[in-house]
């Protein structure tokens, strides 16, 4: 019982800490100062977050820093490069250029033009986060909206491929304007239980109108209305899986409710483009009879 304790308060002070990390990432961080975050010693807290994170503490706060300046890269493109750098703690465009190229084998110019998703989200793993009790789950009656969907089809890794290409649509038909238009993301299955060839997820932007013939695939569709419930994620969208874990093992069968023939599916209430990873915030939706 005393070990059951000790690894949940440790668990507890080491999300505070990558918390902290992740709301500081263009500060200063240094054992120091994230030992005090955490409350331990200075040395028994370098020798704990090596084991939490499976890396030590510099090469963690680098790996997220580059993390961060990925997605800049990628979904804010009329950034500088050298901001971007600068920002990630670097002191010019050529020592960031060589550490994220040494990550995952391309530059950021190269990674801007053609980011290749699979080596950097086999060196960007997120270390696994303690999941949380009691969430909030709230039961909503969500109206038919019609949405332009872009299909995807394939490895999990390269769903940000398909989100560019999505992106280039509403870009350039003007028929789901970010600014004025949801943003939703259906899931078909869990990824983890699925072969990466037949993983599905559709990105999906509201719309007034039918979408006309294009080039990027995208074609009109609807997410169906109904009751459901509904549970907000607060960080980056790869740590979903936390909530929608506790929507279907411990909400569902506690609530008496029961599960309607429709998908799961995520509103984007903001997006990488917009803000900070830590910032994006996610209500995950759980269709019920």
């Amino acid at each position: 019982m005393v070990n059951e304790v000790t690894e949940k308060v440790y668990a507890e002070r080491f999300e505070r800490v990558f918390d902290y990390i992740d709301q500081h990432l263009d500060e200063l961080l240094d054992v120091e100062q994230l030992s005090r975050v955490a409350n331990f010693s200075k040395f028994h807290f370098h020798r704990q977050f090596s084991i939490y994170a499976g890396i030590g503490v510099a090469a963690y706060v680098r790996t997220m820093r580059l993390r961060h300046a990925s997605y800049r890269l990628v979904f804010r493109k009329d950034e500088r490069i050298i901001d971007i750098a600068m920002d990630a703690g670097f002191e010019n465009p050529e020592s960031f250029s060589r550490a994220f190229k040494q990550s995952f084998g391309q530059s950021p110019s190269q990674f801007r033009k053609a980011p290749q998703w699979q080596p950097w989200n086999q060196q960007f793993r997120l270390p696994e986060r303690t999941r949380s009790k009691n969430m909030e789950v709230n039961i909503v009656d969500f109206a038919e909206t019609n949405v332009a969907v872009l299909e995807h089809r394939g490895p999990p890794e390269l769903v940000n491929n398909s989100v560019m290409r999505f992106i280039d649509w509403r870009k350039s038909s003007g028929l789901s304007p970010v600014n004025s238009s949801r943003t939703f993301g259906l899931i078909y299955e869990d990824p983890a239980s699925v072969e990466p060839e037949k993983f599905r997820f559709d990105i999906c932007g509201e719309v007034k109108s039918e979408v006309p013939t294009n080039s990027q695939g995208v074609k009109s569709s609807l997410i169906p209305g109904g009751r459901c419930a509904v549970i907000r994620h607060h960080g980056p969208h790869e740590n979903l899986g936390e909530k929608i874990y506790y929507l279907y093992r411990e909400w569902l069968p506690a609530s008496n409710e029961e599960v309607r023939d429709a998908h799961l599916f995520f509103h984007y209430l903001n997006l990488r483009s917009q803000v900070a990873e830590h910032e994006l915030i996610t209500d995950i939706y759980l269709p019920l009879k």
